[in-house]
């Protein structure tokens, strides 16, 4: 099973080795993105993500919904690791912790006791977006925070005007100068992953390389069909990422062959391996690639986040 494409120009290209052992934490090789384009000075960020956010790109932020409504698939372990690994390289990133469990941002760097104001501000109160927007430690990233309140917005959506649009109006009343937003979903399709899937452009999709995870799959895709058909046309698929992956078990293996059977092209030839540092990483409220730049995880979600970018170079040139 391939976990990258060869690419030698590619910044994010992962060094020779370590994809073959995901269970060793010290595994050989180092990534060629420099360590010191993940780390920045503390004091600086909230005025450059100020400014970050006030700039305003060629063309407007590529949205990503990264989305599935069964749980543990690596969801926000995605949405975490991707964008930084997107970040790394240029693009300015931001990340929508719609999650009322708040782990992309704890996963981040951003403790409960900061967010001030987040998603739950956005949506239901209509707070500007720029003053939920958070800086990490990571430079070009950023983060909208999840608080306590997003437990309630379900229900206090129901009632709204426009439930289904609360984020897609948000984002559209502001010039945000970001050039990809990723939404980090909760594990279900109610109103809050409802807006997410609204407001993108584009949904990927984490797959966990186990038997139960196929089965909510087609429900998924029914939902995006849809969503695509009442609310939002512009919406598809813009992949499926294989994750958790153990070559160790055959189950892996039949799991890949079968989702590739049917979504074809759509699936993403890396995959994400099982590794007990990207395990541990957000414990210590770091992205992976932060943690342990040389493990296995670090190593493929920085050739998933070059081959999202070959992706996306390619559909804009058509």
């Amino acid at each position: 099973m391939p976990v990258s494409e060869e690419n030698p120009n590619s910044p994010l290209e992962p060094a020779e080795g370590p994809a073959e052992h995901p269970d060793d934490p010290a595994a050989e090789g180092a990534a060629e993105t420099p360590a010191e384009t993940l780390t920045g000075n503390p004091a600086e960020k909230a005025a450059e993500t100020r400014k970050s956010a006030a700039r305003v790109p060629a063309a407007p932020p590529r949205i990503l919904c990264v989305a599935n409504q069964k749980g543990g698939v690596g969801k926000t372990t995605t949405a975490i690791n991707l964008a930084t690994a997107l970040a790394a390289v240029g693009p300015r990133v931001l990340v929508i912790d719609l999650d009322p469990q708040g782990n992309a941002s704890t996963g981040l760097g951003i403790p409960s006791a900061a967010r001030e104001v987040g998603t739950y501000d956005v949506l239901l109160d209509g707070s500007a977006i720029d003053d939920a927007i958070m800086p990490t430690a990571v430079p070009n990233l950023s983060v909208m925070p999840a608080t306590v309140h997003l437990l309630g917005a379900e229900l206090e959506l129901i009632d709204m005007e426009r439930r289904e649009f609360r984020l897609a109006d948000a984002l559209a009343r502001h010039a945000l100068g970001f050039d990809y937003i990723l939404i980090d979903c909760p594990p279900a399709l109610g109103l809050l992953t409802l807006n997410a899937l609204v407001a993108a452009d584009a949904v990927l999709v984490p797959l966990q390389c186990e038997f139960f995870a196929l089965e909510g799959l087609s429900h998924l895709v029914k939902t995006i069909e849809l969503i695509r058909a009442k609310f939002n046309p512009r919406l598809e698929i813009q992949g499926l990422v294989l994750t958790m992956y153990d070559k160790r078990n055959n189950l892996s293996d039949v799991v890949a062959a079968d989702v590739r059977g049917y979504f074809g092209a759509k699936v993403y030839e890396t995959v994400i391996p099982r590794n007990v540092r990207v395990s541990e990483a957000p414990s210590h409220g770091k992205p992976v690639l932060l943690y342990d730049l040389r493990c296995p995880g670090s190593q493929a979600y920085m050739s998933l986040a070059s081959e999202l970018l070959k992706r996306e170079q390619t559909r804009a040139a058509a």
